[in-house]
């Protein structure tokens, strides 16, 4: 029996957040879709009128840019952020400036930056 949309938004209505989140998950894997919000783009409307809407990043990298006084905790986090083996995670921390993780989403990327910061190292999120 087909649910319609009232009943399907009472169902939305009585889950919570996490719930919810883990629904929309499973639906963009099942459909091979993305529940991101459509952007419109607004022409010209005369010479006042911005040309482009501004876009929401949704891709960062977190750069390494100091390893702190604890250098040996920041190789560990390195370590367990990439797979990177212990030599080329020394050397990533050794030639900061250097990216850690490139082209992820925002909560990798605080996630990462937390992580990195609780080891001692000084991060920048671009």
């Amino acid at each position: 029996m087909a649910l319609t949309q009232d009943e399907l938004l009472a169902e939305f209505e009585g889950m919570t957040l996490i719930q919810l989140s883990e629904f929309v998950k499973a639906f963009e894997e099942k459909f091979d879709v993305t529940a991101a919000a459509a952007v419109a783009v607004a022409g010209p409307a005369g010479p006042a009128a911005p040309a482009e809407a501004a876009e929401e990043k949704d891709e960062f990298d977190v750069i390494l840019t100091g390893a702190g006084d604890k250098k040996i905790q920041v190789i560990k986090v390195v370590r367990e952020l990439t797979s990177l083996g212990l030599k080329e995670a020394k050397d990533l921390v050794d030639g900061a400036p250097k990216p850690v993780l490139e082209k992820v989403n925002k909560e990798a990327a605080d996630k990462a930056k937390e992580s990195l910061e609780g080891a001692g190292a000084s991060v920048e999120v671009k």
